[in-house]
Formats: structure tokens, sequence, C-alpha cells
């Protein structure tokens, strides 16, 4: 942690106790100075600026899920290396536990333990990063996992095997890491283009899929999107928390081929995730005892 913790002081930021990233002043002392993009006139500068940092604060975000949440990295392709492979987190005993979260982020820039970068730079780790939904689901006694399925080339651009994409990812994670889990009951959570890996993953694996998941929460998914139609399956055990100014929970226009819309308190589509979480397990316990 210190080192990841040194290369956030080397750009002038760091972490105060709440969570939030602020510059760092005379003496290298703390700061209420937030995220400044702005650090010259040249906007290409400032965007590799913003970069630099994201890429640091990704490695910061791996390493508390390790030293603080005690999460472990697994290797995908399973006989893979860093310089050639990408991972997951698990928690420990996850494999053993009768209930498994499986936390999916959206698409870009974000990897595991994120929901959004740019939330965790401009507002705070804990709207940011995956982490409230780690502790939540942990503290019921859950096994937990997190994708990674935006970490897809290494190198000259070089497609990482079995993870080249999202939707290759999850489905290698699920063969190779949650078939042979003890979890009968497996719970995901969506975000964004999250929710078109789900329901991908839905269609390729149908009867299994089926049988072991017992609730999907899918915050501003974009599910649309994928090839595959929402089966009347997954209307019964998912719901959608979308984007919205109206009060959490608040029923929203539902499509009747659709995933029941419910609003989930913000209309910033990267901020869903964070206001929705006690919503999403209360919805998620009651799937539990209803399927």
């Amino acid at each position: 942690m210190a080192d990841v913790t040194m290369a956030l002081s080397d750009m002038g930021y760091a972490f105060n106790a709440d969570g939030q990233l602020r510059k760092l002043g005379k003496y290298k002392m703390l700061s209420a100075e937030p995220f400044q993009f702005d650090i010259s006139t040249d906007p290409e500068e400032c965007q590799a600026n913003y970069e630099k940092l994201g890429a640091v604060v990704t490695n910061y975000v791996y390493q508390l899920l390790e030293s603080q949440e005690k999460m472990i990295r697994l290797p995908v392709p399973k006989d893979s290396t860093p310089e050639n492979g990408t991972f997951i987190f698990v928690s420990r005993d996850y494999d053993l536990k009768d209930v498994l979260l499986v936390l999916i982020q959206g698409s870009g820039a974000v990897r595991a333990g994120q929901w959004s970068r740019a939330l965790i730079i401009n507002e705070s780790l804990d709207v940011g990063t995956q982490i409230p939904y780690v502790r939540k689901a942990i503290g019921k006694g859950y096994g937990v996992m997190i994708l990674n399925p935006n970490d897809n080339c290494r190198g000259d651009n070089q497609k990482i095997p079995n993870s080249a994409t999202g939707e290759e990812h999850a489905k290698y994670v699920w063969d190779n890491y949650i078939k042979d889990t003890k979890a009968s009951k497996i719970l995901i959570v969506a975000h964004s283009y999250g929710g078109v890996i789900t329901v991908t993953l839905a269609d390729q694996l149908k009867e299994e899929f089926e049988q072991r998941v017992k609730g999907i929460a899918m915050t501003d998914s974009v599910h649309g999107y994928s090839e595959f139609k929402v089966t009347d399956y997954l209307k019964k055990v998912s719901k959608n928390w979308i984007s919205c100014s109206t009060p959490l929970d608040t029923p929203m226009k539902t499509p009747e081929f659709d995933i029941t819309r419910v609003s989930a308190g913000h209309p910033r589509h990267e901020m869903t995730s964070a206001k929705c979480i006690d919503s999403v397990f209360t919805f998620l316990e009651k799937k539990l005892t209803s399927n």
C-alpha cells in the first residue's frame, strides 16, 4: 500500500479520512482543495495528467480491496501471469458460501472495484468504488466476487485470452470460478454495460443460470443494447434502478418487454449505484427468500 500511496503523493494528492481526494500542500500536508483538472492551458496535457492519476487511483483501489477488505486476486485465465492476463477479486472462502454476490461494473476505463473513476477522483471512495457493496455483502455472510470486464489487453494491444471482451471475461469466470462453488444462490449487481454482460450470460448459460441466479439488481443498465431479449425469467428476478431525479424507488414507466424500472434517486448515470445501495440489498434479500 505504501508504494501506491507514494505514487499518489508524487502527483500531489492523498485521500483524507472521509475517502475524498485532496491536494497536498506545503510539507505534503493535506489541504481542503479537491482535484484540479486544468493544470495548464493545454487540454492534452490536462487530460494526460488525469489519465495518469486515474491509473494510480486504479492501483490504489486494488490495494484497498486486498489490504483493507482482505479480498484475493484470482488470475484470468487461470494459467496467466500479470504480464499476459488479468484477474478478478474474491472474498475469502467465497467458494464455500451458500450465497455469492457478483459485482459487474460498466464499460470504459473503470476496473475491478470501481463504479466510476471520475466519482472516486471528484467525490469519494465510498461513492465511486464497490467497497460499500463488498462490506455490506460480507457483513451478511455472502461470498463476494468482483469481475474485471474492461481489462482486455496487454503490451502492444495484445488481447488477453478468454478476456478479450467483457462478455468473454464473464463467461470464462463463470465456467472456471463460479460453476464449482457451493453457492446455490447467486446474486448479481450490474451497472450500465454490466447489464448487457448479465443478459448475455443468462442466454449463454440459460439452464444453469436460471437454476442458481436468484436476484439481479441493475443500476442504470443499458441491457437494451444487447442482442438478446429480456426473458420472463429475467423480468421475474431483476429490477433496474434508473437515473432520475424523482425519489428513490419511485416506480418508472416500464415497457412490457423490459425489466421493471424504478428511480435510483439521482439524475446522474454514474451516481446510481451509490445512491440505491440500501434498496438494492433489500430487493436482493427478498429474492433470496422468494426464489
